[in-house]
Order: C-alpha cells, then structure tokens, then sequence
C-alpha cells in the first residue's frame, strides 16, 4: 500500500513538473510570436485567460465544493458508484453546455466591459478570438469532473498528465506561427496586418489543445469499466446537502474570483492607449497590458505552486487530524513548521526575481528589450508578495481544518473589497502606462492584508501560535537571502547585466543563460548563508526530495 501511494505521488508530481515546464515554454513561444507589451499580446491574453475565469467564477467552485464530495462519496457503493456518478456526469455536461451556450450569447457585451476604453478594431478582433476560445468553458469543467471520477477511483496519473498533452499541442501550434509568420521580434504582427490563418494557428489550435486534455481523460476512464453512460433523473442524490456544506467555500471563490476580475479588467485598459503607438521595436516605451502582468503573475505565483501547495496539503492533513482530537499543540507546532519551511524557499525566490527581473522580462519580451525592461519593472513590483502569499494560504488552513469555513470567507470579503476598491482607483488616478505597475502592485498588498488579518483571527482563536519563532526564521531567511542576493547582483553586473546593450539584453537566449548562470551563483551563496545564519529549516525543506531521490 505504502509503494502504490509513493508511485502515485511521483506519478502525479512528475507530471505536474512536465507541465509547468511545457508552460513555460508555451509563454515563451507566445512572446516570440506575438511579443508581451504589444496590442495582439493583449488581446490574445484576454480571450484565452476569460474563459478559464468564467469557468471558475460560475462552475468551478461548484464542481469542487459539491459534485467532487459526492464522486468520492458514491464511489464507496456497491455498483462502485456506476449508476450515481453516470448521473451526475450527465447534469454536469448539460450545465456546462448551458453555461458556455449562455456566455457565447453574451459574448459582446463580455468583451466591451472586460476591455474598457478599447477601440472599435481591438474589441471586434478580441470578440472574434473570443468566440472561438469561449467554448473552453465546457472542456475545463469536463475535464475537472472526469478527472475528479478517476482520482476518486484512485487513477491520479491522467489528471495530472493531461494538461501536457494540451502544452504540446499548443507548443506545436505556436512553432507553426512563427515558421509560417515569422517572429514578432522581425516581423511585427498588428490588428491591420492579421489574417485568418494567425487566427487558426493561434487561437484555435489554442482551444484544440483544452478541448484534447479534457478528451483524453475519457480514455482511462473507460479501463476503469464503470460502464458510464448517460442517465437523467437528479432528485434526492444528495446536491443540495453537499451545496449547503459547501456553501462557504463556494461563496469564497466567488468573491475571490470577481475581485480578481475587476482588477483584471483595469489592467486591460492600457491596451486601448496603444491605438496610436507603433508596434515593434524601436518606438516609444512599450505599455504593459494583461500579457505583461500575467507572464509577472506566473513567475510571481511560482514558488506558492510548487513549494507551497505541496507543503500545505501536507500540513492540512496534520493539522485536521489535530483539530480532531482537540490537541492545540500538534496543530500549533504543523503550522508553525510549514510556515517557516516554506519560507526558505518562498523568500529567497521574491529576492532572486527582484536581482533578474531584467533577465526575465526579457526571456518573455519577443526580443525587445525595451518591453522586457517594463515586464521586469513589473515582476519586481509583484515579487514582494510571494512570500505572502503562500503565508495567507496557510493560515487560512488552518481554519479549515478546524472545520470553520466561515472566517475564510470574511477574510476574503475583507481582501475583495480592498482589490475592488483598488482596482476602480488604479483606473480613474493613474495614467494607462502606470496602470498595470499599480495593479502589480496591488496583488502584493492584498496578499500581505490577507496575512496580517489572518493572524489576527488566528491569534485571537487560539492563542499564540509561535509567531516570535516564525518571525525569527524568517528574519534569518531573509538576511541569508539578501546576502545571497548581493552574489546574484555580482553576478548580474559581470555579465552586463546593468548595461542597455550588455550580455542578458542582446536576445531572449542570452538572458536565459544569464538567468542559469546567475540562478547557480545565487543558490551557491543561499546554501552558504543558510549555514552561516544557522537556518535549519532548510534541512526540512530538502528532506522529501532527498528521500524520493532515495526510493
């Protein structure tokens, strides 16, 4: 039993990894081909990110809080819960298609309020790409239900490997592009110079790719022989048990997710202040728009996915376990040690994105170095969040697993109307090229407000949590960081890296190397300094991947 769950975790983390590296080079691919800071960057983005938001904002937290809990349930009945997930399959496929059927009607009216102040040519162009990428909505709730179905029946591989196939197709697609097109670095491409075939290529090979990773999943669940097939009748399965069970979490991700929205909506809006700007290199300082603060967002959120969820499932699993048997020590000491282990890493990566934020805005700007000096002034901006918000995540565990969903709601509540507030502000007192800047900046804070009103709810519930020795690791963290950070800027300024026409600013391939060779000089320092400073959670850090390595 102990090696089928070790192969299922390697089986799952492998391809998660697989996948995070394949959207890597997705992104990169993207900014070859279309650039960041440019008007197509921008209307792409928008259209290829909503449909993913929608989905989450109508469906997706339904699905979680209520269809998942039921899957899970019915799959411990006799008929291995053919009969009980063939319905539930079925009103989830007729909710989806009347959802997206709904949200292709409304396409219009979506476009216009999520890209105020855009012209007549960019909304009509953003809507066409929408028509095409909003049917997605359907394939990523197919693809979470289906692929809840085969979690519960313990196939956890396909989930997790499927979001590859839809990388490869896109990276395919993408390498088309820029062979039949060319690069955006020579070839600008603009709202008058596109064609129906950068359409095809882009955009709907785009929803080919979402539509192939939901498909894929049916293939193993056929071998699992449920025999699944369609069935009506949904009175008394139990939905609206499991809804009001869920209702807090659900109604937290909906708060989440529009506060999200409006703050995405004001960041579209520099994308309309590009009507008279020449696309290309060699004109004026780009305007960063969604593109740009998107690529800052993945890099931003990269540590919290790959260091911090891992480490939180973990501690939610220790610290229910705790809460269920009313031991305040156990569930003190988990928090605790999460917080502080995950700190090692979380830190460390907010101060190595400051030191290469021009590298990496430039391995995501098309080859235009004015572009990737905006989109590194922007990750540098949203970088000192990181490490919040990985902490705002873990504290809010520790509610849940105390059964109290009710304090994550409110402090989301909180979050949201900060976010809401701050997104109408950004739109009406900053100009449009300091807009996404503003808005970067705002997803730091909210991240450091969710922190600091956790805490407070968390203190005054139970008491001190060892925050005196969380905020001594931390301070350790931090100074072996930055000292880590001093060999980064050595490193950085050896290679040209403060020059306009130095090393790192010649090509996106000249910053990559300049970001791996900085990267190993800068983890050679941490590791020296985490010993000087005597920070042992480094060593709780490492210990489950050196124990993987060893199995």
């Amino acid at each position: 039993m102990q090696s089928s769950g070790a192969r299922a975790s390697a089986i799952m983390a492998s391809g998660t990894l697989v996948s995070r590296i394949l959207g890597f080079v997705k992104t990169f691919l993207i900014t070859v081909a279309i650039g960041s800071a440019a008007t197509m960057a921008d209307v792409f983005q928008l259209a290829n990110t909503l449909p993913n938001l929608i989905y989450v904002l109508i469906a997706g937290g339904v699905f979680n809080a209520v269809l998942v809990p039921q899957i899970i349930k019915a799959s411990k009945s006799e008929d291995e819960g053919a009969d009980y997930i063939s319905r539930l399959l079925t009103l989830a496929v007729i909710a989806l298609l009347v959802i997206t059927a709904a949200v292709l009607l409304c396409v219009g009216p979506i476009m216009r309020l999520m890209g105020p102040g855009w012209s007549q040519e960019q909304l009509a162009m953003g809507t066409m790409f929408a028509v095409i990428t909003f049917p997605q909505i359907f394939f990523y709730g197919l693809y979470t239900v289906v692929g809840q179905v085969l979690n519960a029946k313990g196939a956890f591989g396909a989930y997790m490997w499927a979001p590859v196939l839809n990388n490869v197709i896109a990276i395919a697609s993408l390498l088309v592009f820029i062979y039949l097109f060319g690069p955006f670095r020579t070839t600008p491409h603009t709202l008058e110079n596109w064609t129906s075939a950068q359409t095809f290529w882009l955009v709907g090979m785009s929803t080919v790719g979402v539509a192939a990773q939901a498909f894929i999943l049916f293939w193993p669940l056929a071998r699992l022989g449920l025999r699944i097939r369609p069935r009506f009748g949904w009175r008394g399965i139990g939905l609206s048990a499991a809804g009001r069970l869920g209702g807090w979490t659900l109604a937290t991700g909906v708060i989440a997710n529009l506060a999200f929205m409006a703050l995405y909506r004001t960041a579209a809006i520099p994308t309309g202040a590009r009507s008279d700007v020449p696309a290309g290199p060699g004109g004026p300082a780009p305007i960063a728009g969604t593109a740009v603060l998107d690529q800052a967002t993945m890099l931003y959120a990269l540590p919290h996915g790959v260091i911090g969820l891992s480490i939180a499932t973990v501690l939610f699993n220790r610290m229910a376990a705790a809460a269920a048997e009313h031991d305040r020590e156990s569930l003190v000491s988990s928090l605790s040690s999460s917080l502080r282990v995950t700190g090692v890493a979380t830190v460390f990566c907010m101060v190595a994105l400051i030191v290469y934020a021009g590298p990496l805005g430039m391995l995501f700007s098309g080859g235009v170095p004015a572009a990737g000096a905006v989109i590194g002034q922007v990750i540098t901006v949203i970088a000192i969040g990181a490490p919040f918000m990985s902490t705002a995540f873990m504290l809010g565990r520790a509610f849940y697993a105390q059964e109290d969903a009710r304090t994550p709601f409110m402090v989301q509540l909180a979050v949201s109307v900060f976010t809401v507030v701050g997104a109408v502000v950004i739109a009406h007192a900053f100009p449009p090229e300091q807009m996404v800047f503003a808005v970067a900046g705002c997803y730091a804070l909210q991240n450091i407000l969710a922190t600091v009103i956790y805490h407070y709810a968390l203190k005054r519930r139970i008491g001190d949590y060892g925050l005196s020795r969380i905020v001594g690791s931390h301070a350790r963290i931090l100074a072996a960081s930055l000292v880590a950070g001093l060999v980064g800027v050595a490193a950085l300024w050896l290679m040209g890296g403060y020059s306009t026409d130095g090393f790192p600013w010649h090509r996106q391939v000249t910053a990559l190397v300049t970001i791996a060779v900085g990267g190993i000089a800068m983890a050679v320092g941490y590791a020296v300094a985490l010993k000087v400073f005597r920070v042992q959670e480094f060593a709780s850090l490492v210990a489950p991947l050196k124990a993987k390595l060893g199995r």
